[in-house]
C-alpha cells in the first residue's frame, strides 16, 4: 500500500496585530502550515471551539478579550494545543498563561525560525501521543498502576484513586513520563527534552509549571503528595503504597 502524504497542519492565530499575522500565515505557508487567523479575542474563542485545529497561537493583548480571559473560557483541560504569545520578560504572563492551561509560550518579539522550532516541538509531541495511541489499540498492555494513579493508554485517561483526572494534552504526558519513571530523579531539563521535545532555556519555568498543576490535580484528589521536589535537582514521582 502506497503511504497517504501526512495531512497539512492547521494553526489557529489569535493575535490583534493584524500586519503580525498577515506575515505568519505568509511565512508559516512555506512550511506547509496553514492559518486561520483572528485579530480580537471573542472571534478566536469562537473559532477555538470548532476544535478542528493542530495548535492555537494565542496572544495575550488583544481587543475585546485578551489571552488569559480565552484560556479561561476554553477550560484548563482542552486537548487543543495552545502556545501562548507573551511580552517579552514577563514572568508573570508566562506563568499565568501555563497556569490557566497554556501549553507553552513565546515571548514578543521573536524570531520566526524560533516561533517555527516551538510549533515544530508541539507537533513533535502530537506525534508521539497518536503513536502511543496506534501501539495501545494495536497491542494492547497491562495499565501501569503506581501509588493509586493509572493510567489507561489506549484511552489517554489517567486515573487517581479511580476519579478521572482533567488534564491538558501536555500535562498528560508530563504525567505519564514520570509514572514510568517512578523512583527516580527527573531533572527539569529531562523532562524538557524528552516530553517538551525542547531544550531547556534559562530561566525557563515551563516544566516546574506543569508539574506543578499536576502536584496541584492530584492533590485535589488524593491529600497525599505523590510527587517529590528535589531541591537543585528535579522531582521523583513517588512509588508509594499500592
Amino acid at each position: 500500500m502506497t503511504p497517504q502524504p501526512e495531512q497539512t497542519k492547521h494553526i489557529l492565530l489569535i493575535d490583534g496585530d493584524n500586519v503580525l499575522a498577515e506575515l505568519l500565515t505568509e511565512y508559516l505557508a512555506c512550511e506547509d502550515i496553514r492559518v486561520t487567523y483572528c485579530l480580537d479575542g471573542a472571534s478566536g474563542l469562537a473559532k477555538a471551539f470548532d476544535d478542528c485545529f493542530d495548535l492555537i497561537l494565542l496572544d495575550v493583548m488583544m481587543p475585546v478579550l485578551n489571552g488569559f480571559e480565552v484560556l479561561k473560557a476554553l477550560g484548563g483541560n482542552h486537548k487543543i494545543p495552545i502556545l501562548m504569545l507573551t511580552a517579552r520578560g514577563d514572568d508573570n504572563d508566562e506563568i499565568l498563561g501555563l497556569e490557566l492551561g497554556a501549553d507553552d509560550y513565546l515571548a514578543k518579539p521573536f524570531k520566526h525560525r524560533e516561533l517555527l522550532a516551538r510549533i515544530n516541538a508541539i507537533f513533535r509531541r502530537i506525534a508521539i501521543v497518536k503513536n502511543q495511541n496506534t501501539t495501545a489499540i494495536n497491542e494492547p498492555t497491562e495499565q501501569l498502576f503506581i501509588n493509586q494513579v493509572r493510567i489507561n493508554q489506549a484511552t489517554r485517561e489517567i486515573f487517581c484513586r479511580n476519579k478521572l483526572l482533567e488534564l491538558t494534552g501536555t500535562e498528560y504526558l508530563v504525567l505519564v513520563y514520570m509514572l514510568k519513571h517512578h523512583g527516580k530523579i527527573l531533572s527539569k531539563a529531562e523532562i524538557s527534552e524528552q516530553v517538551l521535545q525542547r531544550k531547556l532555556s534559562p530561566y525557563d519555568r515551563t516544566v516546574d509549571v506543569h508539574v506543578g498543576n499536576v502536584r496541584r490535580k492530584l492533590l485535589a484528589i488524593d491529600p497525599i503528595d505523590k510527587i517529590k521536589t528535589v531541591r537543585g535537582a528535579g522531582y521523583v514521582f513517588l512509588q508509594g503504597e499500592q
